[in-house]
């Protein structure tokens, strides 16, 4: 640890250095521990005998588990070898056997040659940075490998680096950055991802594992180590104890990217975003111990605890230098809110002829609910029905016309609260239907009269749209209670459930972890199924993201789609009639609209640069290619109300480069997973790690906005910088939300003005005697 920060104070006095070496001995073989194996059995008894899709631990499971565990180490096969992936051919169909034997040596050996390939190949990397590059040489990159063969030997992966690298060196090369610097900063990130690696621990191994177990029974199911676990239960109930801070990794240290507003950290006035903690330690008096160089997550550790303990940090301030003044401060824990992932309001007003009409929208990022308060009686528990409530009774004292529900990338949550949820916008009846797996179907209700909003509806989704939300969506389309506006959504009609499996062994510390498995699939009203299908808007928009890449159909071992008898229930109105005429409206709107012809255009782009593998490596090419697309940017621009950051097409790849030695943000294809991302593989420790006090916090959004192309990984900009990005992606107009709040005016502007037809597409009449 001191040399560690030696080296980071003489950089300060003598200039840019190369990255500590990593070449030197490497971390110890992991192992699987007894209580690992243990956990495996247990969690193999659920799986084999209670999952809705119940499956046998055998020879073929085992050849499924081989292949996503590989696939996790090594998706894009950039490590492994042919001869490599032969040495663990004897494997393929004895993992079952090693579950059951509580003897998981062959995953284990399986990781440790992993992390020495990683070595090898940071070190062919960090070597490469010497010998420099021509850039006039044609020659292409395949950045996408997904599909590639492996590597015959050594030799050729060396190729397939050389193009890496040199495409890493084009990136900053072409965001004028000078040589050494690009020297500097690719020396550096490639000894981050080495240490990153490294950093994994037995328990990292043994989720990925268990993981490509789980996950080959069917998509949605997971095993969660006890970290895993504790963090997926703040996501739900959205709050924590702990000091109320968002940490992010900053090289060697763990640095204050946000302050959450009302918790311990703001009222203290005493930290600010860009602090970086050296030292974290228990109660009034307790030693502190040196945390520079730990993992992200292990820091967060020490500094979450119980409400109302005291933890001590020791604080190298933002404007400090390495060798600057340390602060030490006491911070009492306390509960924290995660207000960001709850539900808010706004108001769009949408002009039109000789009148305004507000339109409220209700934003829900996810079904929250703290399920332990509300099993305790806290009369004050978090829900997102209680949120969600609140929010309709102040957009009725705002006198809005309609409402707007966007679950847009609202990947689920909680059947109580999607149920809860539609009850606010009908009277009563049942809501959705799930099927069990010994094939019992129950109604989920509403059996709460009235209703919160009784007026003007449409919920707006997208392809991110999942589980909980598509029970919403088509709950409120069966009805005819309001219109489905966007894109079909993601196609996830499973319920799942968590296991405790240290509850059922009852252990008394928290060792064996949980399983997310599924026990039921739900239906529509109706009798249909969103499983694979999603919920079809009644008005669609452009698709942002093809099915094949995202979804319940990307996945090679969803359910398939199957229906039930319909429920007893009786839709409330008949949108059937407006669909046409808004439609109409909508299409000769969108024609004359300058953003949404952009925005049109901006997804025809990206459909052609998703459509490419291979990037090329000439400079003078690449430098047309940023031209063409600069070109084209200005000429949207001057015609837009809303300016379209540019991207170079290169900053397509950043996604493939990020996950070099095994750093991975994000899945290859997204699980909406219940509105939850949990980290279930070794590869997702690097990239833009934030923690808020433990909990997940949003990845970057920059290169997904199409912002500039710097060339750099999000944890290589200042925080400064990266809140900076953020900002500009967030404060991009949002085209697809106008048009939603354009098209339920117009449903308004017909109600107001015929009243028969009021009386037709509105629940019971309601409002239909008001006439402009």
């Amino acid at each position: 640890m001191r040399k560690l920060l030696l080296t980071v104070a003489l950089t300060a006095l003598i200039g840019p250095v190369f990255a500590k070496p990593t070449e030197g001995a490497g971390a110890p073989l992991l192992k699987a521990t007894p209580s690992q194996t243990e956990a495996a059995v247990w969690a193999t008894r659920f799986l084999t005998r209670f999952h809705y899709k119940p499956t046998p631990l055998d020879d073929a499971m085992s050849e499924q588990i081989f292949k996503r565990y590989l696939d996790s180490l090594d998706g894009d096969k950039l490590f492994f070898t042919q001869s490599d992936i032969d040495k663990f051919a004897p494997y393929k169909d004895k993992l079952d056997d090693a579950i059951y034997d509580q003897d998981l040596a062959a995953p284990y050996a399986m990781f440790n040659i992993y992390e020495q390939r990683v070595a090898e190949r940071v070190a062919y990397a960090r070597a490469a940075l010497a010998k420099g590059f021509d850039f006039a040489a044609d020659e292409n990159y395949q950045y996408d490998r997904e599909k590639a063969p492996w590597a015959k030997d050594t030799a050729e992966l060396d190729e397939l680096w050389r193009k890496r690298v040199k495409n890493d060196w084009l990136r900053l090369k072409l965001a004028s950055k000078s040589d050494k610097d690009i020297r500097d900063t690719l020396d550096k990130r490639y000894a981050a991802y080495l240490d990153r690696v490294r950093q994994l621990n037995s328990e990292d191994v043994f989720q990925t594992f268990m993981n490509a177990y789980a996950s080959s029974i069917e998509p949605h199911t997971n095993y969660l180590g006890p970290r895993a676990s504790e963090n997926f239960d703040i996501a739900m109930k959205l709050s924590l104890e702990g000091i109320g801070a968002v940490l992010q990794r900053d090289d060697d240290y763990t640095a204050i990217r946000e302050i959450v507003p009302g918790g311990p950290a703001a009222l203290s006035g005493k930290l600010k975003v860009g602090d970086r903690v050296v030292g974290v330690g228990q109660g009034e008096h307790g030693q502190i111990v040196d945390v520079i160089g730990w993992r992200l997550d292990d820091v967060v550790e020490k500094i979450r605890g119980a409400k109302d303990t005291v933890v001590r940090l020791e604080v190298l301030p933002a404007d400090a230098g390495p060798d600057g003044k340390h602060v030490t401060l006491a911070l009492t824990r306390k509960k924290v809110s995660i207000e960001e992932q709850a539900a808010k309001k706004s108001i769009i007003e949408v002009k039109g002829g000789d009148h305004t009409r507000k339109i409220g929208v209700i934003s829900l990022p996810t079904f929250y609910q703290d399920f332990d308060a509300r099993r305790r009686g806290d009369r004050n528990y978090k829900s997102a029905t209680r949120d969600v409530e609140k929010l309709l009774g102040e957009l009725k004292t705002d006198k809005v016309d309609g409402v707007i529900v966007d679950l847009r990338n609202n990947g689920g949550g909680s059947l109580a609260e999607a149920t809860d949820l539609t009850g606010l916008f009908i009277d009563k009846g049942p809501v959705v239907q799930v099927r069990n797996a010994g094939g019992q179907i129950e109604a989920e209700e509403d059996s709460n009269p009235g209703m919160a909003w009784d007026g003007p509806l449409a919920v707006l989704v997208n392809r991110a749209s999942a589980s909980a939300s598509e029970i919403f969506a088509a709950a409120i389309q069966d009805y005819g209670r309001g219109l489905i506006v966007g894109e079909p959504t993601f196609g996830k009609g499973t319920v799942q459930n968590l296991v405790d499996l240290d509850d059922v062994a009852h252990n008394e510390k928290p060792t064996f972890g949980e399983v997310k498995m599924t026990i039921a699939q739900f239906f529509r009203i109706n009798g249909g199924s969103t499983q694979l299908r999603g919920v079809t808007p009644d008005i669609s928009f452009p698709l942002t993201v093809e099915a094949k890449d995202f979804g319940e159909s990307s996945y090679d071992n969803a359910l398939p789609w199957t229906s039930i008898e319909p429920a007893k229930y009786a839709p409330v109105a008949d949108l059937k009639p407006v669909v046409p005429e808004l439609l109409q409206r909508h299409d000769a709107r969108v024609a004359k609209n300058v953003d949404w012809k952009n925005f049109e255009a901006d997804l025809a782009d990206i459909r052609k640069l998703r459509a490419e593998k291979t990037v090329s490596l000439n400079e003078q090419a690449r430098r047309k290619e940023r031209d063409d697309q600069e070109a084209k940017r200005k000429e949207r621009d001057q015609a837009s109300t809303s300016a379209t950051p540019s991207a170079d097409p290169a900053a397509k790849t950043e996604q493939k480069i990020r996950e070099a030695a095994g750093v991975r943000d994000r899945p290859r294809k997204a699980d909406a997973d219940d509105g939850v991302k949990i980290a279930v593989d070794t590869k997702k420790d690097g990239g833009k790690s934030q923690k808020r006090d433990g909990a997940d916090a949003p990845a970057d959004k920059g290169e997904d906005a199409g912002l500039q192309d710097d060339g750099l990984q999000p944890d290589e900009r200042s925080i400064t910088t990266d809140i900076e990005r953020e900002k500009k992606a967030k404060d991009k107009r949002d085209v697809v939300l106008d048009e939603a709040a354009h098209i339920l005016a117009d449903e308004i502007d017909l109600i107001r003005t015929d009243v028969k037809l009021a009386a037709r597409i509105l629940p019971y009449g309601a409002m239909s005697t008001r006439v402009d």
